[in-house]
């Protein structure tokens, strides 16, 4: 009598490739690839999935079901300005139970937790519970916040501070985003709209104008988070949030923090993937022993509730490929209510020349990228949150930490170039709150794409994570947990 087969871990085109969830691969055994052959031409529309293995988010899995955020000692003022501004959050995740406390006793933290576990709040409401407790010190009509949110893009920016703003208006402290992007007067004008500002969302090119520029002064710093910290630390923005980090007064230790009228900043850092290095950067900036390093058992781990295929296609397949795929959702989407998508390209060029095919098509959808002028970028995801069209065409620039529960599909047009990039892009579904199960679809191309899959199915089949982003921050620092 043959035995039932159960729930499969990896499902591929060729059966004989399929992996049973219950099967465990040891350390050594060499595990038969689905995607081995995938450099040779032949291998066109091959294709393979990594199966949803739980349907719960990691983050809430292994959170107490008893657990609150008033037993994380949060004060009763910022309990009901969390309950007024977010009713729907009703249990801490595992990630804020295990930062809300040490952030209150005023130490520095280093979270590293995988994407969608939210982290956010986890910064936020520690950060309104400190200001509520500070006296707001004359600064000379200069706008003086005392918490500070550094984010990389202006999408982070805005909704940073769409979370951050009603909780502040239910404590009675002002909240205020700083955008770049439209030039020195624009930055005048925002920073003359509200000279007690007390906590400010910025992008790292906006306040270093304004720094320049004396338009601002981080004297009164109390809190300074560096949310989407490995980016912020990558080249591109290092100069700048060096820049920063100097002119903010950043604590030896906890006792510092204690002097109402002499403020040092409490440092955060949090992301969701840390490669190598980062440790070293850290140590310019704060000393090892009063730094708490955080880092979730998921991390640059393969989401085990999100679905992910993996299709073989030459570069003239794709197009074809994907008005299929969008015309399917669409269809889906009018029988019955589901969510939106994603479609990831590699370059601006790219989103305007695909766009201009849906365009062909009849496919209503949004477009987001870098190179458009900050005019037009304003607000373009947040009208595709809102639900205005269900797709959105878009670059790495909607990747890093926006918050999308409605997102049901991924679509990788393009592969993400490194493994940290296919991290970003598969988190925005499957996300603490979301509405719909998660489905990510990459198209695979050119052999420096397969590399990157090879990697990602032999990770998900031995349950390990990722190889190359082995994260570095809990060797130079210590563990304090």
């Amino acid at each position: 009598v043959l035995a039932r087969p159960g729930p499969l871990l990896i499902s591929a085109r060729r059966p004989e490739l399929n992996q049973p969830a219950r099967l465990t691969l040891g350390r050594w055994e060499r595990a038969p690839l689905a995607s081995r052959g995938w450099k040779n031409r032949r291998s066109r529309r091959d294709y393979f999935s990594i199966e949803r293995a739980q349907h719960e988010v990691p983050a809430l899995r292994n959170s107490p079901s008893e657990g609150s955020f008033a037993a994380l000692g949060l004060e009763p003022r910022v309990l009901h300005a969390l309950q007024e501004a977010a009713p729907e959050v009703v249990r801490p995740t595992t990630v804020q139970s295990r930062t809300i406390p040490p952030l209150l006793r005023g130490r520095h933290i280093l979270c590293a937790a995988e994407t969608g576990s939210g982290k956010t709040l986890g910064y936020l409401l520690p950060l309104l519970q400190r200001l509520l407790g500070r006296p707001t010190l004359d600064s000379h009509s200069i706008p003086a916040p005392r918490g500070l949110v550094l984010v990389p893009s202006r999408e982070l920016a805005e909704q940073v501070r769409a979370v951050a703003q009603p909780l502040g208006v239910s404590l009675g402290l002002h909240v205020r985003e700083l955008e770049g992007g439209r030039g020195m007067s624009r930055i005048r004008l925002q920073l003359s709209k509200q000279p007690s500002v007390d906590v400010l969302v910025a992008t790292p090119g906006a306040l270093w104008k304004a720094l320049k520029g004396q338009l601002i002064t981080l004297r009164q710093l109390s809190y300074l988070v560096l949310d989407e910290a490995d980016t912020l630390l990558d080249e591109s923005f290092l100069e700048l949030v060096d820049y920063i980090l100097e002119k903010s007064h950043i604590a030896e230790d906890s006792a510092d923090l204690k002097d109402p009228f002499n403020p040092k900043a409490q440092l955060v850092l949090v992301g969701a993937t840390f490669p190598e290095g980062v440790g070293q950067l850290l140590s310019k900036v704060a000393s090892p022993d009063s730094l708490t390093t955080i880092t979730s058992s998921k991390l640059h781990c393969i989401m085990p509730h999100v679905r992910q295929t993996f299709m073989r296609l030459k570069g003239a397949e794709k197009v074809t490929e994907l008005v299929q795929i969008l015309k399917q959702h669409d269809r889906a989407y009018r029988s019955s209510p589901s969510g939106t998508v994603l479609v990831f390209c590699n370059s601006s060029s790219t989103v305007n020349w695909l766009g201009y095919i849906l365009d062909d098509h009849k496919i209503q959808h949004l477009r987001l990228q870098g190179q458009m002028p900050a005019s037009m970028r304003a607000g373009i995801f947040q009208s595709f949150q809102e639900g205005s069209q269900d797709i959105l065409l878009c670059t790495d620039i909607a990747s890093r930490g926006l918050d999308s529960t409605h997102v049901e599909l991924v679509v990788n047009y393009d592969f993400p170039l490194t493994l940290q990039d296919y991290i970003h892009r598969a988190g925005r579904v499957g996300r603490v709150g979301s509405e719909v199960p998660g489905t990510v679809i990459s198209f695979v191309t050119h052999p420096w794409d397969v590399n990157l899959v090879q990697k990602i199915e032999l990770a998900a089949r031995r349950r390990r994570s990722l190889p190359g982003i082995g994260s570095s921050v809990s060797e130079p620092l210590p563990q304090q947990i």
